[in-house]
């Protein structure tokens, strides 16, 4: 099974600690390495316990199927800057043809500034089904994740019609404690560097931040997390 390959290899983990030396002491650290099975097991049932739909793969090419899987034909779709997503060769398969309506590339073809943030407050966080990673999982099942913009944290939070969110199983931490930590000690610092690349800005800034304890319960099959024993993104 293969998968689109990502041409982003400067914005991956390896690559932004190679390059930038502000976050070059995070290469080799315990939140970038993939958990063992007896944790990827407890953060599977954790999630499972609390009403989310989870979905262990081994591979990124398990991944990026499953991801296809789960979006039906003729749904529109979004999805947050991912480098996760952009590592399981996601981001480039989508900038093709797709059975589905790529909301995200109707944004950026808008190149007025105050026309593409009004697409994204109306368009892009009501899709059907939007996309995205998280900060940090934890053995008990919730959901740590943080943005800038608060685009991000509202579309998944209530805007979008479904949730996918796909981790790499470096992120399942022990608890809430640990999950800020790897927040803001970890995710923050390498989104940080990635933003020193893509936009030329000196940092990122972690303004919203949100904790999913449990589903919906007025729509239980909405939030499908997808953990891969691998370690992907940040």
């Amino acid at each position: 099974m293969s998968h689109p390959e990502n041409t982003n290899l400067a914005e991956t983990f390896a690559g932004l600690t190679k390059s930038d030396p502000k976050v070059s002491h995070l290469a080799g650290n315990h939140f970038s390495k993939p958990a063992s099975a007896e944790r990827v097991n407890a953060a599977k049932a954790g999630l499972e316990k609390n009403g989310f739909k989870v979905h262990v793969v081994n591979t990124r090419a398990d991944a990026f199927e499953t991801l296809k899987s789960l979006i039906p034909a003729g749904a529109s779709i979004n999805n947050a800057h991912s480098t996760t997503l952009e590592e399981i060769g996601f981001i480039s398969y989508i900038k093709g043809q797709t059975p589905w309506d790529n909301v995200h590339g109707t944004i950026l073809a808008e190149k007025d500034a105050g026309k593409q943030a009004e697409l994204r407050r109306k368009l892009g966080s009501t899709v059907d089904y939007y996309l995205t990673s998280v900060a940090a999982i934890t053995e008990d099942g919730k959901l740590v994740h943080g943005d800038l913009s608060g685009s991000k944290v509202e579309g998944v939070a209530f805007g979008a019609g479904k949730i996918i969110v796909i981790a790499g199983s470096n992120k399942i931490v022990k608890d809430e404690t640990e999950a800020f930590k790897r927040l803001h000690e970890h995710a923050w610092a390498l989104e940080s560097a990635r933003v020193r690349i893509a936009y030329g800005l000196p940092a990122s800034a972690v303004t919203n931040m949100s904790v999913i304890n449990q589903a919906n319960p007025f729509n239980k099959d909405r939030l499908h997390v997808v953990i891969v024993n691998d370690a992907l993104g940040y």
